[in-house]
């Protein structure tokens, strides 16, 4: 079970910290990543960690604006998003999955409900 928070209103050029805690996980040979959902589009990649935090991969819209941070201990993953643009606002969601590319939808069999992230102008 996945469960997102930090989601709320933020001006542009602020900036949200987002957590993702992953209940039920007793190793870390897994696949964790955000994805986004603006109104009217589909689920777009944000950022992922490979298996046991290995490597972070970021997708070019945020690359240098976000950080992914992940705590293999407690299972938990942190986005910070500084420099929110205007009119960047989505749903937020964290995934999780045993293999494939991080930045492929499919590559995860588990999500969170999403936190909404709202950036105002």
């Amino acid at each position: 079970q996945l469960v997102e928070s930090g989601g709320g209103l933020v001006q542009a050029g602020g900036s949200l910290r987002l957590s993702c805690e992953a209940s039920g996980r007793t190793d870390d040979h897994y696949t964790m990543g955000w994805f986004r959902q603006a109104p009217g589009r589909d689920r777009e990649y944000v950022a992922s960690s490979g298996w046991s935090a290995a490597f972070t991969d970021y997708a070019d819209s945020v690359r240098g604006r976000f950080t992914l941070s992940r705590y293999i201990t407690n299972h938990t993953m942190y986005l910070q998003m500084n420099n929110l643009e205007p009119g960047g606002g989505a749903v937020y969601y964290c995934g999780a999955g045993g293999g494939g590319y991080g930045d492929s939808a499919t590559t995860y069999d588990a999500w969170g409900r999403g936190t909404q992230v709202t950036v105002s102008s």
